[in-house]
């Protein structure tokens, strides 16, 4: 079953063909194999981890691969593989993939999850992202979490450890970011443009001992640094931030010393992913996750070089880009 009944044989796709250059391409339609379906993608974040390749390193090759590194879609299932029986056309499903720029893409039928019926936008991959950091990060009640870099991610966090019954401090450099933490829980939030007086007040209300977990979000080396002067004795130093864009600097006398836990808390098997993401929709369908006001800059598949621009520029009230393949779709920024 076909959910476009036009019986197209092409499609759209975005291709990064040079750094901070996108193209759209008429593209043959993917066809699924055995144990894959083929989506009709309804959205796509865009991930600050995509930065690099978008801004352009000297260690890539252009051009990418069509509909990459799009890895946040959602959609609906249009066709199915031989020997799958899971899902059923129509059906609206986040999944893994690397290709989501696109208005149609392949998936494995093991790495789909159903997107919840409250909500229109889910990029599965990314809520997914932020629930496997949160369980790497052993919050417990009472305890003092600060969260250092307020994006996102960053936000997502900041719910997620308020609800564990954890004191959150979030530090960023933005004030519309602190504001967002303060609407989501946090007791404190503390601007980043004075990391001594941030790191004072830290130890100011935690009696000089700092937090027993901190979450380093922003993928900086300043925020890296802050993040570890900020933890406590035995504590944990979480590292959910995206540092790809270059070597990092370590203060390794202070993590040494204070005896810390240093958790990179990105997972690789998918499988992990595919748990992490039915754990999110999960808490999104309970009410117990507020998505919806995260995803503030909408933009059209046509326009996805404006949703990389303003994931790098970050204008005032940014949180989260992302992208609808299809043009009769609304909410988008033109």
């Amino acid at each position: 079953m076909n959910l476009d009944h036009s019986n197209r044989r092409t499609m759209r796709a975005a291709r990064i063909v040079a750094p901070r250059r996108v193209e759209i391409d008429e593209i043959a339609m993917p066809e699924p194999g055995a144990g894959e379906v083929r989506i009709q993608v309804d959205g796509c974040g865009v991930c600050g981890s995509n930065l690099p390749l978008w801004r352009g390193r000297s260690w890539f090759h252009y051009p990418i691969e069509h509909g990459a590194p799009g890895h946040e879609g959602w959609g609906r299932v249009d066709q199915l593989g031989a020997e799958v029986d899971s899902v059923r056309p129509g059906e609206r499903v986040a999944f893994l993939s690397n290709r989501a720029y696109a208005e149609y893409d392949i998936a494995r039928a093991d790495s789909l999850v159903r997107v919840p019926a409250i909500t229109e936008i889910f990029p599965g991959e990314a809520l997914g992202c932020a629930m496997n950091i949160f369980r790497r990060c052993g919050i417990e009640p009472e305890q003092t979490v600060a969260v250092v870099g307020i994006g996102f991610l960053g936000a997502l966090l900041i719910q997620l450890a308020v609800a564990a019954g954890a004191q959150v401090l979030a530090i960023s450099r933005r004030p519309f970011a602190l504001q967002v933490a303060r609407r989501y829980g946090a007791a404190e939030a503390l601007a980043s443009s004075d990391p001594t007086a941030v790191i004072a007040r830290v130890m100011e209300r935690t009696d000089g001992s700092g937090c027993p977990c901190v979450i380093e979000a922003a993928g900086e080396q300043a925020t890296l640094d802050l993040a570890s002067e900020l933890v406590s004795v035995r504590g944990r130093l979480v590292i959910a931030g995206y540092h790809q864009d270059s070597p990092r600097r370590v203060n390794m006398q202070l993590w040494n010393w204070r005896g810390i836990d240093v958790i990179n808390a990105h997972e690789r098997d998918p499988r992990r992913y595919v748990a992490g993401m039915k754990a999110a929709a999960e808490r999104v369908a309970q009410g117990a996750l507020e998505t919806e006001s995260l995803y503030t800059h909408g933009f059209p598949l046509e326009n996805i070089n404006a949703a990389f621009t303003a994931l790098d520029e970050r204008p005032e009230g940014f949180l989260k880009s992302w992208i609808q393949p299809r043009p009769n779709q609304a909410s988008v920024q033109e």
